[in-house]
């Protein structure tokens, strides 16, 4: 019964018109935008829609939460949904933004040392953004780096209570055979792949992937993620087996907006 409400709403909040102050916002802000067929466009605004329908923003640090912030980050966060059918990040409850980077209380031990951060994704239900970072990486299509598509995937990767690297990869309608497939696929290609990248980081080598992708499997994907979308063609390149489930993941072809 939950299923078919939360189906239910989400079809209405689809159905909304899309304010056209909001879409000139994110077509002047998010430079991938502009780059996605008309009917993409339209898809991902209606995932706008859900996300900002369901999700909660809240501004920290003296920062004034505007609608444009919140449309500017639920589109560089839908992005990451296109082309299947999708929970917006199950776990995800609230989404906290700042002015510019922040200090945090360290989440691998139980120190009271504080560091300094951009953004943090929490499998409590959190994602925290540095706004400023926000909007650089959304203006900078090409540099590797974007702070949204980076904690949400995390997200992504935490809707299955891991955050080990491997989201959920397969469909309802997919066979037990076809399941298996598309798991042992990603675990063969992302291992493999991680293994050499950390390697090659220890021993001082720079790739295509920033170094920080070496610090654990989660963070690997993540900056994968951010590599795909950003400098795919380097990746497709360089890294053809990584760019290939990257791209049957998240059904988007990046290479093609160049």
């Amino acid at each position: 019964m939950m299923g078919w409400w939360k189906r239910r709403r989400r079809k209405k909040l689809r159905q909304q018109p899309f304010n056209p102050a909001w879409r000139e916002a994110i077509a002047a802000n998010f430079e991938i935008f502009t780059c996605l067929e008309p009917a993409e466009q339209e898809q991902l605004l209606d995932h706008v829609k859900v996300l900002l329908g369901e999700k909660h923003f809240e501004a920290c640090g003296g920062l004034e939460l505007t609608d444009e912030i919140k449309v500017i980050i639920a589109a560089q966060a839908g992005l990451l949904l296109m082309h299947r059918e999708t929970e917006y990040f199950s776990r995800l409850k609230s989404i906290l933004v700042y002015p510019s980077s922040y200090f945090g209380q360290t989440l691998d031990d139980e120190s009271d040392e504080n560091a300094h951060r951009l953004g943090e994704s929490w499998d409590t239900g959190v994602v925290i953004l540095a706004w400023d970072s926000v909007l650089g990486g959304a203006h900078n299509r090409t540099d590797g780096q974007n702070l949204v598509f980076h904690e949400f995937c995390h997200q992504l990767d935490q809707e299955d209570g891991l955050a080990d690297g491997l989201p959920i990869l397969a469909d309802g309608d997919d066979t037990v055979l076809e399941r298996h497939e598309k798991y042992t696929t990603w675990s063969q290609v992302l291992s493999h792949h991680y293994k050499v990248f950390v390697e090659r980081t220890e021993r001082g080598h720079r790739t295509v992937l920033d170094s920080y992708g070496a610090t654990n499997p989660a963070e690997y994907f993540a900056v994968a993620t951010e590599c795909f979308f950003e400098k795919s063609r380097s990746m497709k390149q360089n890294l053809p087996q990584l760019y290939e489930v990257l791209h049957q993941y998240y059904r988007l072809d990046p290479v093609q907006w160049h």
